[in-house]
């Protein structure tokens, strides 16, 4: 064995010894050839090094007119060419510049170079102007869509969406923890005042033109934010060169927001409006001050903000008084995370902004009364109730300034925390795709792909949530060329949030993937609220904090809260998809 491993050995090396002669005698006739024909060997190098470079850059020139697809596009097919002829002459002029002086030598290879870096830049330029001209017909087009919609009275339409509302009402009623005990005239009264604000606000004019006011008192704000990101990021914040970038355009306006709401919470000026839509509440529909007015905070605080503002109530509230607190925190939206889903789906667009901003303003405003509706059939009253509405006199902050810094760090901290999230659950997605993917075989992605006409050509998460929720979402009345679209995005807003569903939301209508401007419409109320499991920990530490004493009933109330809050979202899109066309 030693002897043949030796053998071996000694075979290599003869072999290795043989080709280095091979390659010292060619390079040695390759030194004398040069040598011979009288041409320096540096001339010779620089000019293959040159014909790289400005092959290289043509190859740079042809990816980016493959990658547009506006006619503005057409003039890289020129630069392409043109740098491809100048790459030739240049080759030429090397080529024959054997006897020309080293100061002459150079001074051709700078004028290259700079044609060659104008070359580069001319084509950047161009790829620059067709993405902006894209992005402006993107925009066009997404206006073009919301436009279109119109209103109808069709009695398909609003049957189907009576039927659904019936349904989802029943469900409701088949989870009550007392079902005989259920006021229906508050339940009834509810569902009439949601209602009257989805009717209003797509058939009055005057109605429509105070939610476009308010829409547009949000874009205001949102351009104020811009003020402080352009300072913070600069050019980061141009779409047209970078593209979207959800940290720089999102979470901003967020902490912004939280500010904004602290100083007029500190001033008095919040809570002058909630009282006055709590003292509505509680006239109207017999229920509490305190629970009237915690409802109406969470039209514009979050789900453990708007609690503070009956504080001093909650240790001594009912069990019903507390359903109510909860269904309604995850039910609505606060100012915050509102600027910031009206930021995402107007896409920078003023039009797409405004429309938008109106019916996620509506959607929360809906929302205050559908959560009374369904947290009084869960949990019924069946204790005596106090009807005065007072609002705690506490202040957040000692003056103003204490006020909007203390505003500015929670806004950071929310901020942070939905960057956080949205990080974890879009790994998560990601991690479940990968072992899904995993575990289907063609046969299966095959069947899915015919079964989705092509929407899905594999098993993923968002299929998956897609179907799961589909019967649902029919009994809202959403088009069903759209219900597998709608069904995922309230799948994605259960499971994970409702952040996702709206980023969802936002590529789907990047994409142009909808059939019918409706479901683009429905699928903003469907997805209003924090209705997912992770703000039921949310509100338990929150409102628990304030009342330990609570904190067990807050606890077995969580999915009853969760399933109610969800429900009031299909009943708002329910609604508002009956007069809707197709």
């Amino acid at each position: 064995m030693k002897n043949s491993k030796r053998g071996q050995s000694e075979k290599i090396g003869l072999f290795s010894k043989k080709f280095l002669k091979v390659a010292l005698v060619i390079i040695s006739v390759g030194l004398l050839c040069g040598f011979i024909s009288g041409k320096p060997l540096n001339s010779v190098v620089s000019v293959k090094e040159n014909m790289t470079e400005s092959q290289q850059v043509a190859q740079k020139n042809q990816v980016a007119q493959k990658r547009s697809s506006n006619p503005a596009a057409q003039d890289v097919e020129k630069t392409v060419e043109a740098s491809k002829a100048e790459a030739a002459a240049n080759a030429a002029a090397k080529a024959g510049s054997a006897g020309m002086t080293k100061a002459q030598s150079d001074s051709l290879e700078l004028a290259q170079l700079r044609a060659n870096a104008d070359s580069t830049k001319l084509a950047a330029q161009t790829q620059q102007d067709s993405v902006k001209i894209a992005l402006e017909k993107r925009k066009a087009q997404f206006a073009q869509i919301l436009q279109k919609k119109h209103l109808v009275f069709s009695w398909k339409s609003i049957g189907k969406g009576v039927l659904g509302i019936f349904v989802i009402i029943l469900i409701a009623w088949l989870c009550s923890t007392d079902r005989k005990k259920i006021n229906w005239k508050t339940v009834g009264m509810a569902l009439l005042l949601q209602f009257i604000v989805a009717f209003s606000v797509l058939m009055f004019p005057a109605v429509q033109v105070f939610f476009e006011y308010m829409g547009k008192c949000f874009v205001a704000v949102l351009d104020w934010t811009k003020a402080g990101s352009n300072f913070l990021f600069g050019p980061l914040l141009d779409q047209t060169k970078i593209g979207y970038i959800f940290v720089f355009q999102i979470l901003p306006t967020i902490i912004f927001f939280s500010a904004l709401t602290s100083l007029f919470f500190y001033l008095g000026i919040l809570q002058k409006i909630v009282w006055f839509m709590g003292w509505c509440l509680t006239k109207l529909m017999s229920i509490s001050g305190a629970e009237s007015l915690s409802c109406a905070g969470n039209i514009f605080l979050g789900q453990t903000e708007a609690p503070l503002m009956v504080k001093e109530y909650i240790p001594k509230m009912s069990r019903s008084e507390l359903m109510l607190i909860m269904v309604s925190g995850m039910a609505t939206m606060s100012g915050g995370v509102l600027a910031a889903y009206i930021a995402m789906l107007g896409c920078g667009d003023p039009v797409m902004t405004v429309e938008f901003a109106k019916h996620l303003l509506s959607a929360s405003v809906m929302a205050a009364p559908g959560a009374i509706a369904m947290a009084k059939i869960l949990k019924p009253e069946t204790e005596p109730i106090d009807n005065s509405v007072e609002v705690t006199k506490e202040k957040l902050g000692d003056n103003v300034l204490d006020a909007i810094s203390r505003g500015t760090t929670q806004g950071l901290k929310l901020a942070a925390n939905v960057a956080a999230m949205l990080l974890v659950f879009y790994a998560l997605i990601a991690g479940v795709n990968y072992i899904l993917n995993i575990i289907s075989f063609p046969a299966m992605d095959r069947w899915i792909t015919v079964f989705s006409h092509g929407r899905y050509t594999d098993l993923t998460l968002q299929c998956i949530l897609s179907y799961l929720f589909t019967p649902v979402i029919w009994l809202t009345g959403v088009p069903t060329a759209d219900l597998g679209l709608v069904g995922r995005l309230l799948g994605e807003k259960l499971i994970l949030t409702e952040f996702i569903g709206y980023q969802s939301l936002t590529e789907m209508l990047q994409t142009g993937v909808f059939a019918s401007a409706k479901s683009i419409i429905m699928a903003t109320y469907v997805l209003c609220g924090f209705a997912n499991f992770a703000s039921i920990g949310i509100i338990i530490g929150g409102v628990g904090g304030m009342a330990p004493n609570k904190q067990s009933i807050l606890g077995e109330y969580g999915f009853r809260a969760l399933l109610g809050a969800a429900l009031v979202a299909l009943v708002s899109a329910a609604m508002v998809g009956m007069f809707l066309a197709e």
